[in-house]
């Protein structure tokens, strides 16, 4: 279901569930204007259609104990499709690694990594990814803090657009 086929309706519900996937099908069928029947089937079709990939509580990793976030630079020797494919495997196995874009540019891919403390890191770097096959070369930066963290996507963005094409 391309973006251009979901109505306001349903595109509500993915910005009401956004900012809180915790509310009640009652609720959310009241903030969107509708009865919660038809809400719930709504819901289930853009789960079903992959618009809604999950619902996640969003936990404060430093309450936790885990102090250091870094984003790690990673040049592969190879980027033929299977080389990149296990490396993105070996990302997807690896706790610390908490996400794993592959760019365009200067480096292959760019990690976000959480540890408890720097030797944690550290033992990561040293052990796991600069030692993993095809990784040539790994530059880290250490996040000092965090100015910005917004998951999902801007709605309200996409309702501009949708209005100006209108």
């Amino acid at each position: 279901m391309p973006v251009t086929r979901l109505d306001e309706i349903d595109r509500k519900i993915l910005a009401e569930l956004q900012a809180d996937g915790r509310m009640t099908n009652v609720e959310l069928a009241k903030r969107v204007g509708i009865s919660a029947p038809p809400c719930l089937r709504r819901v289930r079709t853009l789960e079903e259609a992959g618009f809604i990939r999950g619902y996640h509580a969003e936990v404060n990793p430093r309450e936790l104990g885990f102090e250091v976030q870094v984003f790690a630079m990673v040049g592969l020797m190879s980027q033929a499709e299977a080389d990149l494919s296990a490396f993105e495997a070996r990302c997807n196995a690896w706790p610390l690694v908490r996400e794993c874009h592959m760019l365009n540019g200067e480096v292959d891919f760019i990690l976000k990594c959480v540890a408890p403390d720097l030797s944690t890191f550290q033992s990561f770097l040293t052990e796991d990814l600069t030692a993993a096959d095809n990784v040539a070369s790994v530059k880290t930066s250490l996040v000092i803090r965090g100015a910005k963290d917004e998951p999902g996507v801007p709605f309200e963005v996409l309702e501009e657009r949708l209005a100006r094409k209108a």
